[in-house]
């Protein structure tokens, strides 16, 4: 499947997802449902699956309630295909289709490498890896007219992140190769694939992490700190990316990892 030519259509038509079904998973609060949110802007109808099925449905009825489209909620854990499968199979069975994809859910225990166990290694790249892995399958399998897999990816999958964080920083490094790869496997579907890769917003995930207690030998993970754009960044600035991504104005792009770090990396 080729991907059309969008040379004479208008901007306003190129960003719009009206007519569009799309999957947020980890899309209950934070990076999840800013994404959701600036989705349904453009128009899409959506759902919005986490963990915590009652943080999905509340999204889900702020989304439908701001921008008058369809948004279910659902209990998804990325790491039980069953459960990712069933996500999809909503948009398809209750949306009429999919189109969009975006992989936002992920974890980031902070636990030093010499005293972390095989336990929390599994679980982050379970969560934040094959967690990937199997929407973007699953997602692929349901997108019959082709479509758009966003992941969302971090600065540590491209660099070294803090004290504590190898498992984290393994796992993002894990989803940017997928990333590439789903692109070369998935583009004869008409099938784009992106990243987009975040520094550290704050988020109540990210809060969260900045409050918990670390050893007194070792320094706090880093949270929203300046670089050169002179400002830290907020959940919207990564969600107008993650639209970007999903969206026409993006229909030549597929297999890059776009940092959206206020050129903290560079």
């Amino acid at each position: 499947m080729t991907t059309a030519d969008v040379s004479a259509r208008p901007l306003a038509d190129l960003i719009s997802l009206a007519g569009r079904r799309a999957v947020v998973t980890g899309g209950g609060r934070g990076l999840g449902k800013a994404i959701a949110l600036r989705l349904a802007e453009a128009g899409a109808d959506l759902v919005i699956g986490d963990v915590d099925a009652d943080l999905a449905t509340t999204a889900a009825e702020d989304v439908a309630r701001l921008h008058g489209v369809r948004a279910l909620g659902c209990a998804m854990d990325v790491t039980d295909s069953a459960s990712v499968a069933a996500a999809a199979d909503r948009a398809v069975d209750e949306l009429g289709g999919l189109e969009v994809w975006v992989n936002n859910a992920g974890v980031f225990p902070a636990e030093p490498v010499l005293d972390m166990s095989d336990e929390t290694w599994d679980r982050v790249f379970a969560v934040n890896a094959r967690g990937s892995f199997v929407g973007a399958r699953e997602a692929a399998r349901r997108m019959t007219a082709g479509g758009a897999i966003v992941n969302i990816v971090s600065t540590a999958g491209f660099r070294g992140s803090a004290p504590g964080l190898a498992a984290y920083v393994g796992s993002k490094h894990a989803v940017r190769g997928l990333t590439r790869e789903l692109a070369l496997e998935l583009a004869p579907l008409g099938i784009r694939v992106l990243g987009v890769a975040p520094s550290h917003v704050p988020t109540e995930g990210n809060l969260a992490a900045a409050a918990a207690p670390h050893p007194a030998d070792q320094p706090p993970t880093p949270l929203m700190l300046n670089g050169p754009i002179g400002r830290p960044g907020v959940p919207d600035d990564i969600a107008r990316v993650a639209l970007f991504c999903a969206s026409d104005l993006a229909a030549f792009m597929t297999g890059s990892t776009l940092l959206e770090d206020g050129g903290s990396t560079a």
